[in-house]
């Protein structure tokens, strides 16, 4: 189930001034994989990537919230606090978070942009540009999984698939 965020929210958007370390609720989820997939695409590369996010939440293969589709992949307890999980480099599902980089936001205005567009995506049905795809990749990689999708579109620099 998608949750809804309310008006409050859209104003708070004004008032950003810097993003935090690490995405703590829904819409910075979305915001943070809109942001590091697709910062320097089109609103349309980037809305894209925002509804292969909100199929996956609502696909039952997937984890039901933005957050977790964000943030799965396998992980290990960490060197420094075996309390603290961290994600296996290289094995989730979005790249850029368990590459080893940063994950500090270092454009701001395309981050209020990814803000935007995932404050759209949580409140609004919009027509799915993508047709229901749940995966995608860049153009310059074809990952072994591409074979087992059928291929939907490609929107900028992705190429877009759902399971047959």
């Amino acid at each position: 189930m998608i949750r809804k965020i309310g008006l409050a929210s859209l104003v708070c958007l004004s008032f950003i001034g810097t993003a935090k370390a690490e995405p703590t609720n829904e819409l910075e989820c979305l915001a943070y994989n809109i942001y590091h997939e697709a910062r320097d695409q089109s609103t349309a590369g980037q809305l894209a990537v925002a509804l292969v996010t909100r199929n996956r939440v609502k696909d039952s293969r997937f984890p039901n919230t933005f957050c977790e589709v964000v943030k799965q992949g396998p992980s290990r307890p960490s060197w420094k606090n075996k309390n603290v999980m961290i994600p296996l480099r290289h094995r989730c599902q979005f790249s850029w978070f368990c590459d080893g980089k940063s994950d500090k936001i270092r454009n701001e205005d395309a981050y209020k942009k990814a803000l935007m567009i995932a404050f759209y995506i949580l409140n609004k049905d919009s027509f799915d540009i993508t047709d229901g795809a749940t995966h995608y990749h860049a153009y310059y990689v074809t990952p072994e999984w591409a074979k087992t999708k059928k291929r939907l579109a490609k929107i900028e620099d992705h190429i877009f698939y759902k399971w047959e």
